[in-house]
């Protein structure tokens, strides 16, 4: 029994094959949302382990498109929103309050106030199979993950050991009388020195990388680190223009004979950056988290710049960092820019969105520092993704996040009646068999 009601032995059977299948690659899932068909499936790859019926946000109360992750699981939630409604098994998204959840009522047409509503059989297991940063993807219209292969995407590689692990190697006795005055050696014979050149690593934690173009906002890091350099105290480092650093920026702009304002534009970048004798930034930007935290970042170029990228997802499976081998799954997303982003970034023309190898051709376009790339290939892990896009989604990126990308579908096409009647009513897995029409009715908000 589930809820009072009955499932299929079918569907138990399936339930258990499933969840077996994934034990233990919670976080490296990727649950594909329709909002056309009104559908969910969750993919291991390439490969669908699970699908269900869904109930989107109705007009009015959009669910939001685009790239997310499970950011918080609660088994039991209530909203703080809409009159303490019920959210069992609920999988936040945004902190701004779209999550998975439980509901007793999942009609074939967008229902819900912005979440996304799963039967109650179905919310549970998943609920079982993912972990925090499993990935989301929202659109319109269906996306599959199809294999990509690119040279820009980086190989996995065994960490090499760096001074924290000396205490691993048998040291070799130096006499004193051969060292040079002042100088200090830990010397190692030549088995013990082999042994440490590589160390094999425990299973890595997936890194979520962000390759985006650069702007104001993405050098400020560097604009910040200059005025300090320059005696112009910006504080921390941290990428955020508060009122400590725009004092510094007004205080520079003025004593170099910029216009008044604590505006880190062209002009500002220009002259730190000359006074540095640096060469101007690149035009891209990658940056890495892992566990919600920002951990490393590195620029890059992307070439035929008026020309976008487009909005483009790549997960990385069976990553194996002794032989560097990795395959990378991924797919295009529908995304207009708008205008004033298109002007700010200079881009005139639009990416090849519905392209064959869009995603490769995208990849292709970026190049990275031999250091970059060395640094992506110690930290790769299973489960690691990379996000291309021309513009970086502030508003939901944050402290507790990974990198969220909002689109904008390029059409608003609704699923066409004919297409919802074909939804099935049941919800079911990848091998699967139906839940009773019982186990998934009735009413939540």
């Amino acid at each position: 029994m589930l809820n009072g009601r009955t499932l299929s032995i079918g569907f138990v059977m399936a339930i258990l094959s499933a969840t077996q299948a994934v034990a233990g690659d919670g976080q490296v899932l990727q649950i594909l949302v329709s909002r056309n068909l009104q559908s969910l499936k969750v993919y291991d790859g390439d490969k669908v382990v699970a699908t269900s019926k869904v109930s989107t946000g109705k007009p009015g109360h959009d669910t939001p498109t685009g790239i997310f992750s499970v950011l918080e699981k609660q088994k039991f939630h209530r909203s703080n929103k809409y009159s303490d409604a019920p959210m069992p098994w609920m999988q936040r998204i945004t902190w701004s309050g779209v999550a998975l959840h439980e509901s007793n009522s999942v009609p074939n047409y967008p229902a819900s106030h912005g979440c996304v509503r799963m039967p109650a059989a179905f919310a549970q297991e998943l609920y079982k199979m993912t972990e925090r940063g499993a990935h989301v993807i929202i659109t319109d219209a269906p996306v599959t993950p199809e294999r990509v292969r690119s040279a820009m995407l980086p190989r996995p590689a065994v960490s090499p050991v760096g001074p924290a692990f000396m205490s691993d190697v048998a040291m070799t006795p130096v006499s004193a009388q051969n060292l040079v005055p002042g100088t200090e050696l830990a010397m190692n014979d030549a088995a013990s020195q082999s042994k440490m050149t590589m160390r094999p690593d425990k299973p890595r934690e997936p890194i979520y990388v962000l390759i985006t173009r650069a702007d104001h906002r993405s050098v400020m890091p560097e604009v910040q680190a200059l005025l300090n350099q320059f005696g112009y105290d910006a504080g921390v480092v941290d990428g955020a223009a508060g009122t400590q650093t725009n004092a510094a920026i007004a205080k520079f702009r003025k004593d170099n004979g910029l216009p008044d304002g604590v505006m880190a534009d062209d002009a500002l970048v220009a002259a730190l950056f000359a006074k540095a004798g640096r060469p101007l930034p690149q035009n891209g930007i990658l940056v890495v988290r892992r566990n919600f935290a920002e951990i490393y970042r590195a620029p890059v170029t992307i070439d035929n710049e008026p020309k976008a990228l487009g909005t483009h997802f790549i997960e990385a499976r069976n990553v194996d960092p002794r032989t560097g081998f990795a395959e990378w799954y991924g797919f295009t997303l529908s995304n207009r820019i708008p205008d004033a982003a298109k002007k700010r970034l200079g881009i005139t023309e639009d990416a090849d969105a519905g392209a064959e190898d869009s995603v490769a051709n995208a990849l292709d376009r970026v190049h990275m520092s031999e250091e970059a790339r060395l640094k992506l290939g110690e930290l790769l892990g299973e489960g690691s993704s990379i996000t291309v896009t021309d513009v970086e989604s502030l508003s939901e990126t944050g402290l507790g996040t990974n990198f969220i990308t909002l689109t904008e579908p390029t059409d608003k096409v609704q699923a066409a009646p004919e297409i919802a009647r074909r939804q099935t009513n049941s919800t079911s897995r990848i091998p699967g068999a139906a839940l009773s029409a019982a186990a998934i009715s009735g009413e939540i908000r």
